[in-house]
């Protein structure tokens, strides 16, 4: 009876260990990185929270188990950025952006690039977040199916489900804008 404990035992029961610390940190970097992109953009500096996260994670781990670590990091990393989301909801109000001054392109350019980019915008802006994460994994990082729904713990179903409505949803909202 106590080797069949022990067999059922996981062999870690933390994630303090640096060789399996690195590992973990070498397959979940990127996808972390990139979901937060996709869910917030650019302009919150994803990788800066990647990394804060990660601290985090090791700071620690001690209380978290492996099988848990991924949640505990993805959670963490998505709390890092909504606390970053709204700061600068509060910066923006009292600081006004500096306008670009000069380019080299035409206005009529300008107006319809302006213009596509605002269309785009709303109708991205009309997708569910489970539409819009699985459409811009799939189109803008060039996933497959598979591993958008191994990243974001789904059927393979459901992501097909999320991106075929979302370039339904996306068609008929450009078309009508």
């Amino acid at each position: 009876m106590s080797l069949l404990r022990t067999m059922s035992k996981p062999l870690q029961d933390n994630i303090c260990e640096s060789q399996l610390f690195e590992r973990f940190y070498k397959k979940h970097a990127k996808n972390l990185h990139d979901f937060l992109y996709y869910k917030y953009g650019d302009q919150l500096n994803p990788q800066d929270k990647v990394q804060e996260a990660f601290i985090k994670l090791w700071q620690n781990c001690s209380k978290v188990v492996p099988n848990k670590a991924k949640s505990y990091l993805f959670t963490t990393a998505n709390n890092l950025m909504l606390n970053a989301y709204a700061h600068q909801k509060v910066v923006l109000k009292h600081h006004k952006q500096p306008l670009k001054t000069s380019t080299n392109e035409t206005p009529e350019f300008l107006l319809e690039e302006k213009e596509y980019h605002q269309k785009l915008q709303v109708a991205l802006s009309k997708l569910t977040e489970a539409q819009r994460v699985a459409f811009l994994m799939n189109r803008v990082e060039g996933k497959r199916f598979k591993e958008i729904a191994e990243l974001l713990d789904i059927s393979v179903k459901g992501v097909e489900k999320r991106i075929y409505g979302a370039l339904k949803k996306l068609r008929e909202d450009i078309d009508e804008l």
